[in-house]
């Protein structure tokens, strides 16, 4: 068997709700068993501050079946043109005319399984087929090899096999902040720039706040953070309806992974309805899972933008300047009373008030109730993957990211109901961002406490290929982790210490802005 095996996905899926609970982790299969490669990597140790260690792990190795080869798209339909085919992989059919049709026009294909291994709410199985042509030691024979596939009439693009996934041998190089609260005395706590609706390098965050150290965490878009943030007891974004999270107490001293919920309802002239969302953007429901009418899905869906015409928003003075356009909103103080209705959105929010912005038929709803002089109620409850309520303390800090990777020392990502494994009949996105390597940034806790901010590169042939999120989880549950989520990835991924970035992001231009951070901040810096 080639080291290189890719594991097993279902090829017919049946979806949970969004709100379940995390599934009951899997034991630990054959790859999950054995000794992981990390314990025998080479390491680089320091020491940024007391009770805080910096480990640069580097470990495995370039193997004879790792090259750069040519990935030949699959159309949408079994007898779609091969031109502008969009699909990294689809049915076997598909791919085997797709193959046929190359060794018409001279070309030499392969047809290969692609496959994911089992996750904790998904049995294994076949995810589908790829198409891939020419083995080559460097990448420049495979970008010969992809124009002349692009002139013959096919979409192609350079792969390397070493990022397919599921290598555990792979060459990476992780990054490990090991923080001990107690020797250290500071705390970890949640970070965003001056207002949630912009974005700030992680290295700036720290800067501002005085912090030892960072790690970047929530995705974000439309410039600000996606996914439910409770920053010291205020909730400032959204929930995914039952996405994986981190709750904080105590400035990391408490620290537990869990799916969360949220609901928002306001009372106004007696009648009570729900909020749609809490700083963002109205009618854009990124990753799905929010609530009434969101469209095409309430699921999470990681990456889908879903759409609401009708929705009611709230904003916060965190936010900034709210967006303006048509519909209603009501001005509030900061006891919730009334001081201007406007049939148009855009007010600043008042100090220490908020402003609830309306669309589509929900304007007229808060047209017809919110009167100047009036209060509106709002009631705020977080639920945890058992329904139960999260008490929203003055030290309680929760980002909702994901998914889950281990739970109880045991590996556990719930990939259906966090929305990494897609709806519908196309797996690309699956196959991309779910199987395939790429750049990691994870959080963890292990037995005794001590906090793991964690950074895998990524993309860098030979040197550091990157991890899939099965292969993320495993390397957790490696570190000793006894809880762990990932956190946003991909060019995002940045480990930082007072003396600059530590790990090497995969843009092009360095490190990105971020919508937040969890920085580490010294005893006297909060």
């Amino acid at each position: 068997m080639q080291r290189r095996s890719l594991s097993l996905l279902a090829a017919a899926v049946v979806l949970t709700t969004a709100a379940a609970p995390l599934a009951e982790a899997r034991a630990p299969g054959p790859a999950v068993a054995t000794r992981h490669a990390v314990h025998g990597a080479a390491r680089v140790t320091g020491t940024p501050a007391p009770g805080v260690t910096l480990t640069t792990l580097t470990y495995g190795r370039r193997g004879t079946d790792d090259v750069w080869t040519v990935q030949v798209s699959l159309p949408q339909t079994p007898d779609g043109s091969p031109a502008g085919a969009p699909l990294a992989l689809g049915p076997r059919e598909t791919a085997l005319r797709i193959a046929t049709a190359l060794r018409e026009k001279g070309f030499e294909p392969r047809v290969e399984q692609v496959t994911t291994p089992a996750f904790a709410d998904l049995r294994p199985g076949t995810l589908g087929w790829t198409v891939r042509t020419g083995r080559y030691a460097d990448e420049a024979g495979a970008v010969a090899l992809a124009d002349r596939l692009k002139a013959a009439g096919f979409t192609a693009r350079t792969r390397y096999t070493a990022q397919d996934g599921s290598d555990e041998d792979a060459p990476q190089r992780v990054h490990v902040l090991k923080v001990d609260l107690t020797a250290f005395g500071g705390r970890l706590e949640a970070g965003h720039g001056p207002t949630l609706y912009g974005t700030e390098k992680l290295t700036a965050l720290m800067g501002s706040a005085g912090a030892v150290a960072g790690i970047n965490a929530q995705w974000f878009y439309n410039n600000a953070p996606g996914g439910l943030y409770v920053r010291n007891g205020r909730l400032l974004g959204s929930a995914t309806q039952g996405r994986a999270g981190i709750r904080m107490e105590g400035g990391g001293r408490a620290v537990a992974v869990d799916t969360f919920t949220a609901r928002v309802t306001v009372t106004a002239a007696g009648e009570t309805v729900e909020v749609d969302g809490v700083n963002r953007m109205p009618g854009e429901i990124w990753n799905c899972g929010g609530v009434g009418g969101d469209l095409p899905t309430q699921r999470p869906q990681h990456d889908v933008k879903c759409t609401d015409a009708s929705e009611l928003v709230r904003f916060t003075p965190e936010w900034g300047a709210p967006p303006a356009g048509p519909g209603a909103e009501a001005v509030l103080d900061a006891q919730g009373r009334v001081t201007a209705v406007r049939s148009t959105r855009g007010a600043a929010v008042p100090r220490g008030g908020s402003t609830l912005q309306a669309t589509g038929d929900s304007a007229a709803w808060l047209l017809r109730t919110a009167k100047a002089g009036a209060t509106l109620v709002f009631d705020e409850q977080v639920r945890d993957g058992a329904g139960r309520v999260v008490p929203l303390g003055p030290d309680t800090t929760i980002l909702q990211v994901g998914p889950a990777l281990v739970r109880g020392s045991r590996v556990a990502v719930n990939a259906v109901a966090d929305g990494i494994v897609r709806e519908g009949a196309d797996p690309t996105f699956t196959y991309e961002w779910t199987v395939r390597a790429n750049p990691r940034s994870m959080i963890g806790v292990d037995a005794a406490g001590r906090l793991l901010l964690v950074v895998a590169d990524g993309r860098r042939p030979g040197v550091s290929e990157g991890l899939s999120i099965d292969g993320a989880a495993r390397l957790m549950r490696a570190l000793g982790a006894r809880d762990a989520l990932n956190l946003d990835g991909g060019g995002s991924s940045v480990l930082a210490t007072r003396t600059g970035v530590v790990n090497r992001p995969s843009d092009a231009t360095g490190e990105r802005s971020l919508g937040t951070g969890l920085l580490l901040l010294p005893p006297a810096a909060r």
